[in-house]
């Protein structure tokens, strides 16, 4: 990715859905005996990975427009293929869809951004109180239920928001009642609940530390629009505010980003709600510093809005401190910060900046997908040109980053012979691996 910095961006966007939800809805559609059309949603990478996880399960998927439609087929292959799983986080939200509909799983250990230690083992002991088994085998995991899941009473020992879903979409077809103490009270837990109770379960208290759910024989489909953004929404703001500009974020839910907001106006920035679903943020020329912003479990400022906040306050007129409780490498950008002048420094889970007076463009290189993001609203204020290596991370969670900045006045593009040889790679992996899997087609 190549971004000229300098220009100041304003304008409109409207938001996506958001990957964060989008990705645990299309495991859950494994769980529906109907059709699931999940509406407008964002063609990244990740999607794509699930897609194959899908259709390795026996479902059907298929692009209409901007939608996606699911409806079930044949069951596939009890054993999900390892390039998506090892590609992506994501692909622990098949273990109890899989569990429903085959009786067993079997799986490498997910892959994703390297962010740090990321065990499943509360996953996997809120299965084991519903009745699954596992059995490792190296990196393999063998995850079995043949008298199938019953519901359970269990405690999360923290606030997992990948443990909370995955245990909601056992419960939701397991015989009796679940109750799901500690449990992640995200924006995008309430969304997965919401498109579950849209199949027809029987779910209370999402949003909340405490969910029940009534398991259930069947779900039927579901048409669902998931909800906004909130991390693109962020990388919006800071991108506006890292260059002194005004936008107008159109189909979100402002409370979501309360913490973000908090932070900017903090700093100086202007922000006003235009109805329920819009915002407009306005920077001045320089930002102040944020002063010390600590990201942590919902409702605390998002882990994943850490780095690319962080990005907007380089070239602040006072210090910075951003810490976050969630992850041990969250701040794999510094490097990158560093490289273009910024005066950033790490120490443990700390990400300290002090002000720089100007960046100039460089060549740096994203290790991860936020990390990614950030260093494009970094080489957004530097002088000249700057060369973000690695981007692929990016299209994991923007569906075209460099366009939604094009929209807004940045200069910015993708380098075409890299992106075009990398789709290459991936079609023919692709096709690969769907002709090794009996022949499935791709829609």
């Amino acid at each position: 990715m190549k971004i000229w910095g300098g220009a100041r961006l304003e304008g409109e966007v409207w938001l996506p859905p958001a990957k964060n939800s989008v990705l645990p809805i299309l495991a859950a559609s494994l769980l529906c005996d109907g059709p699931v059309r999940l509406r407008q949603t964002p063609r990244l990478t990740d999607v794509e990975n699930s897609l194959a996880l899908l259709r390795a399960a026996g479902m059907h998927a298929a692009w209409e427009g901007e939608d996606l439609l699911l409806t079930p087929g044949r069951p596939g292959k009890s054993a999900l293929p390892d390039g998506p799983v090892r590609a992506m986080r994501s692909s622990v939200f098949y273990l109890a869809p899989m569990l429903h509909r085959m009786g067993e799983v079997r799986m490498t250990m997910p892959g994703g951004c390297r962010l740090g230690p990321r065990p499943i083992d509360i996953h996997l002991e809120g299965l084991a109180c519903m009745g699954a088994a596992a059995v490792w085998k190296g990196e393999q995991l063998t995850l079995s239920a043949p008298e199938g899941l019953h519901g359970a009473e269990f405690a999360l020992r923290l606030p997992s928001v990948g443990a909370t879903e995955t245990l909601m979409m056992a419960a939701v077809k397991a015989r009796g009642i679940t109750v799901l103490h500690g449990a992640a009270r995200e924006p995008e837990v309430v969304d997965l609940a919401r498109f579950l109770m849209a199949a027809g379960a029987h779910i209370c208290g999402a949003g909340t530390s405490t969910i029940w759910i009534q398991g259930r024989e069947r779900l039927s489909g579901a048409a669902f629009r998931p909800v906004a953004d909130r991390i693109v929404a962020a990388t919006v703001l800071a991108a506006a505010a890292a260059t002194g500009g005004s936008v107008t974020l159109r189909r979100c839910v402002p409370d979501h980003l309360e913490p973000v907001l908090e932070v900017l106006a903090r700093a100086g920035c202007c922000i006003r709600r235009e109805g329920p679903a819009a915002l407009m943020l306005e920077a001045s020329a320089r930002l102040a510093g944020a002063g010390w912003v600590t990201a942590g479990a919902y409702p605390a400022f998002p882990t994943d809005a850490a780095p690319v906040l962080a990005a907007a306050f380089l070239t602040a007129a006072g210090p910075s401190y951003f810490e976050d409780t969630v992850f041990e490498h969250r701040f794999g950008c510094a490097a990158g910060f560093t490289a273009l002048g910024g005066r950033a420094k790490v120490r443990g889970r700390l990400l300290e900046l002090a002000p720089a007076e100007h960046l100039q463009g460089a060549a740096v290189s994203a290790a991860d997908l936020r990390g990614g993001a950030a260093l494009a609203v970094a080489a957004l204020q530097a002088q000249g040109e700057s060369t973000i290596a690695q981007a692929g991370y990016i299209r994991r969670g923007y569906g075209d980053l460099a366009a939604l900045l094009r929209s807004l006045g940045a200069h910015a593009c993708w380098e075409e012979k890299t992106e075009r040889k990398n789709e290459r790679k991936q079609q023919a992996e692709g096709e690969k691996y769907f002709s090794e899997a009996g022949g499935i087609s791709l829609p």
